[in-house]
């Protein structure tokens, strides 16, 4: 049994009620987490994919590391593409439409037969993958319950990191081009789930479909819930006004603040350099362990889906703020440990063959355990938590392009900065960006745990009388 009570800005106390079982939420749920896993194969795809691509001669050395980083900049796109789409079509048929980039993007990889097809094919699955950041965590957070919400949205980055694993098996046994075609399968059944579920009652309620509402969460809901209870709660704390403009953002406390909140939330997880470790996984091991590179890659792989489930359990328990903290703290050490070794190793100063072989591998796996059970699938589940339902695909879009800008800068500039500081004073550079993230959540960051959308967003505004 899960209950519920929240105050809204009159100092009306709301009652608690029964959710009753979660199943259904959690099967909806499910179907749009289809969307997440094809974003993580995405991010996967390129690392075992590239030194194959170059070794068959379809792409140079220099070509490879702008296939990697032109996911983002197809993401660049895909973030305020979703973010129109699921004002105008609706949170649901946006995760169907998001399924026809990834699928046209595969396929034409699975047929390249030059470079430049390839970069094409990339950049639509990074069209789908801007997509996914906006629309899925928004229809997560808009049909779970407060008890589930933690739990649901960090599954998010759950399965990325089972996609980004996904990858990296499939890269032990079969080369780019069959593992593009194997690709398109997901792709194709994440828009043929999405089309049956419910649209979210939050939306519908803000296109004055009441009825539709009532409907949607009767269909997300226990049998016994009463959700003419929610809907009215939902009412209650939402305002009724017109989507806002970006303009009106701005002007307004109450949704820029969270806003630049989010964007500088997002803009320090890809600081911390976690795109160029997942693009670039097994060049970096190649560089370190040599043949042992592909199996390091899938441990990572797997480290990071266990990491991440701790993440799931732990989500609702130990707070948002708390394990972004303690996630934050683990990368700054890694990351700096790694750069040490890479010191330590032009200087010639580690002759042992374990510390040689297994160090760079500890390194980077307790890097991907810290960025998984906080930076990882937290991010994401505060953009759906205290952005205002009526600016969330305009803010929203703003926090996925300041990410995936960022995002873009760090991968593509990745060689120039070995270059210009040494692999070394790369890792050096990304820890100390880890430690100013963790300054950043003590000062800015509220705790959303247990806390309703409609309390959330009354926070912002200054109306609501909980702590948040």
């Amino acid at each position: 049994m899960a209950e519920k009570q929240s105050v809204i800005g009159s100092g009306r106390v709301i009652h608690s009620k029964y959710e009753g079982s979660h199943k259904k939420l959690i099967c909806v749920s499910l179907c749009a987490l289809v969307g997440a896993l094809n974003f993580g194969i995405s991010i996967g795809y390129s690392s075992p994919s590239i030194p194959s691509m170059i070794k068959r001669g379809v792409l140079s050395k220099d070509e490879g590391s702008w296939f990697g980083s032109l996911l983002t900049i197809g993401a660049l796109l895909g973030g305020p593409l979703g973010g129109w789409l699921i004002e105008k079509i609706g949170r649901k048929l946006s995760l169907t439409v998001l399924s026809v980039p990834f699928s046209a993007g595969y396929f034409i990889i699975a047929s390249a037969s030059e470079s430049y097809q390839c970069y094409f094919g990339r950049f639509l699955t990074g069209v789908g993958s801007g997509m996914v950041t906006v629309c899925v965590p928004i229809y997560i957070a808009e049909i779970s319950t407060t008890s589930m919400r933690g739990i649901l949205g960090s599954c998010v980055q759950l399965m990325i990191t089972v996609g980004i694993a996904t990858s990296y098996i499939l890269g032990m046994f079969f080369e780019w081009r069959w593992m593009a075609n194997l690709c398109i399968i997901p792709s194709i059944v994440g828009g043929f789930v999405t089309f049956f579920i419910p649209e979210t009652p939050r939306w519908l309620l803000m296109k004055n479909r009441k009825t539709d509402a009532l409907a949607s969460l009767q269909a997300l809901r226990d049998l016994h819930t009463n959700v003419i209870e929610e809907c009215r709660e939902m009412e209650d704390g939402s305002d009724p006004e017109e989507i806002v403009s970006l303009s009106e953002i701005i002007k307004k406390r109450e949704f820029f603040y969270p806003m630049m909140v989010v964007v500088f939330i997002m803009i320090f997880q890809q600081t911390s350099g976690i795109n160029a470790v997942m693009y670039f996984t097994v060049s970096i091991f190649e560089s370190a362990v040599g043949d042992f590179a592909y199996t390091a890659t899938v441990i990572v792989g797997i480290v990071q889906i266990l990491a991440t489930l701790a993440a799931v359990y732990l989500m609702d328990r130990a707070g948002r703020r708390k394990l972004l903290q303690l996630g934050g703290l683990i990368m700054a050490f890694t990351l700096f440990c790694f750069g040490l070794y890479y010191t330590l190793t032009s200087a010639g100063s580690i002759s042992n063959v374990f510390l040689k072989t297994w160090l760079p591998v500890l390194c980077l796996t307790f890097f991907i355990i810290g960025f998984s059970l906080g930076w990882g699938p937290i991010p994401s589940l505060i953009m759906s938590e205290i952005i205002p339902t009526r600016c969330k695909g305009i803010a929203g879009s703003v926090a996925v392009v300041a990410s995936w800008g960022s995002a873009f800068i760090v991968t593509s500039q990745f060689s120039y900065m070995q270059e210009l500081m040494g692999i070394s004073g790369v890792f050096y550079l990304y820890s100390t960006c880890c430690l100013i993230s963790i300054w950043f959540v003590f000062k800015y960051v509220p705790e959303t745990k247990g806390k309703s959308l409609e309390d959330i967003e009354l926070h912002f505004v200054g109306k609501s009388l909980i702590s948040v």
